[in-house]
């Protein structure tokens, strides 16, 4: 009867060993997924690059104009002053800003003749700047090449190589405004103003 009990003994402690070893790869297996998923959302760390490089597209109607991430067209708002950008909340959500980390190194291309920066808007983000003017992306362009936000409400154009501003846009509209408002009605100049004022129109 012992060698019985003694093969039984063995066999319960092989048995347990297996049950050990399945449920010891089934925890190793955990940890190894985890990573995969918390690195499955790149956004975050592409959103404060410390090196950006930008590049230039030429179209025959629009001119040399920027482009950022995979080719993506850049803009400029003409409501925006030097650097400050007035587009924010659901403006920022359609015209995604150019964001980078502070202190961020930003390349252009080899026709730009302007200065690149950074400014930290009223959001925290740090945007990129061109000439001081804060450069954006639009939403509703898919692809590289895209340029659908061109001229979009009158205030939305392609970021121009040259680093001017877009003719019949920025200084044009604001230097405009000013002397028309006096003539207008000065009890509804306000009320006009403060919409546009606030970037919640115009986007």
């Amino acid at each position: 009867m012992r060698p019985i009990s003694r093969s039984l003994s063995f066999a319960g402690l092989a048995l347990g060993a297996a049950l050990i070893a399945a449920a010891c790869s089934s925890a190793a297996a955990t940890p190894t997924s985890a990573p995969a998923d918390a690195g499955s959302t790149p956004a975050p760390s592409a959103a404060g690059a410390a090196s950006i490089t930008l590049a230039s597209t030429t179209d025959p109607t629009l001119g040399a104009y920027l482009t950022g991430q995979n080719g993506m067209t850049l803009y400029v708002f003409t409501k925006d002053s030097a650097d400050l950008s007035t587009c924010s909340l659901a403006c920022a959500t359609t015209w995604p800003p150019l964001s980078a980390a502070t202190g961020a190194t930003i390349t252009g291309p080899s026709g730009a003749t302007g200065a690149f920066a950074t400014i930290t808007r009223s959001d925290g983000i740090v945007q990129v700047t061109y000439n001081h003017i804060p450069l954006y992306y639009f939403s509703g362009d898919s692809a590289a090449g895209d340029t659908t936000g061109q001229g979009k409400n009158g205030v939305w154009f392609v970021a121009p190589v040259s680093g001017s501003v877009p003719s019949g846009a920025p200084g044009a509209a604001t230097s405009a405004v000013p002397s028309e408002a006096p003539s207008a009605a000065p009890s509804e100049a306000p009320s006009a103003a403060a919409p546009s004022a606030s970037g919640v129109a115009g986007y």
